[in-house]
């Protein structure tokens, strides 16, 4: 793969749609807890689940920490499986506080490796979940992978369709500076993509890569779109 074809992506892509600013959140520890509630399910039901912490006075590390399960269970019941995030929102509190002494940046200053197999540990809490937490409230460079991310990179080609996490991962950070900034709005771009145009059922007329610079085209699309 030509070294530029990434940044040739993210540069259509921030052409067409703008900077997402994103993540959406006041503070590093909302979007932490955002990264955990927002496993299978839309940003739109683990913002509201969020709305209903903070409604109760409940976004707090240290009252998570130490309140019970089906406590937090009752507010965060628009992010699905409610019962089985709540232990994960409660666990990662408690070693948020226990370890990081609930401050961002005592988190942010550990290793990156280090920190990224500390979080893994936590009972509940995968790659997507932790990545999404290491560069959205910790600022590091570690690239996040999701669906959009295997559906819209393999029909380009640049990937098997069931790539596992870390082939996926490798192709961002082998081909890109390792810059937060840049992991940060590229993810979102491809989120962003995958939810409006890249679907399963995808909009290719409407798809602002499906050819870029005349140097790389999406190999899904069909082939009248480039007559």
């Amino acid at each position: 793969m030509p070294a530029d074809t990434l940044p040739l992506i993210y540069d259509a892509l921030l052409a067409a749609f703008g900077h997402r600013h994103w993540w959406p959140a006041e503070t590093a520890f909302e979007t932490m807890i955002g990264a955990i509630l927002t496993q299978n399910v839309s940003w739109t039901n683990a913002a509201r689940a969020i709305r209903n912490l903070e409604d109760a006075g409940m976004l707090d590390p240290h009252l998570l920490a130490g309140a019970g399960a089906d406590e937090i269970a009752r507010r965060i019941v628009p992010s699905r499986f409610y019962n089985q995030k709540a232990e994960r929102v409660r666990e990662f509190s408690r070693v948020y506080v226990a370890e990081f002494a609930a401050d961002p940046a005592v988190m942010a200053a550990v290793e990156t490796g280090t920190l990224r197999e500390r979080l893994l540990a936590v009972r509940g809490l995968g790659k997507e979940t932790v990545d999404s937490i290491l560069l959205y409230a910790c600022g590091k460079p570690v690239f996040v992978v999701d669906a959009y991310t295997r559906r819209i990179f393999s029909r380009y080609g640049l990937l098997p369709p069931d790539a596992s996490y870390d082939r996926i991962q490798r192709l961002f950070m082998e081909n890109l500076p390792p810059d937060a900034a840049l992991f940060n709005d590229y993810h979102a771009q491809v989120v962003f993509l995958g939810n409006t145009v890249c679907k399963k059922s995808p909009l290719c007329d409407r798809c602002p890569i499906r050819a870029v610079n005349g140097q790389v085209r999406c190999a899904g699309v069909p082939p009248h779109f480039f007559l």
